[in-house]
């Protein structure tokens, strides 16, 4: 059985930042999700990156669902894998 990886998408560092900080208490979150600058495709403009919020799920306990409301609370997404 595969480790289950959620990756939030959210439209800048500080959402990201929020959403990490959050996790824990609404999720139970144990690990320290990742954040990474994810610089859209032919752009070098720093304002124009995205970032990710990584998280580990290996006893599959996260709600997909609720992952991507949260995520649309900060105008990003759950990507779907």
């Amino acid at each position: 059985m595969t480790d289950v990886r959620h990756v939030l998408v959210l439209p800048d560092r500080d959402a990201a930042e929020q959403i990490a900080e959050e996790l824990p208490d609404r999720f139970g979150v144990r690990d320290e999700p990742q954040l990474v600058r994810d610089a859209l495709a032919g752009e070098d403009d720093a304002e124009d990156a995205q970032w990710l919020v990584v998280v580990e799920d290996p006893e599959r306990r996260l709600d997909p669902t609720e992952l991507d409301a949260l995520a649309a609370e900060f105008d990003g997404w759950l990507e779907t894998p």
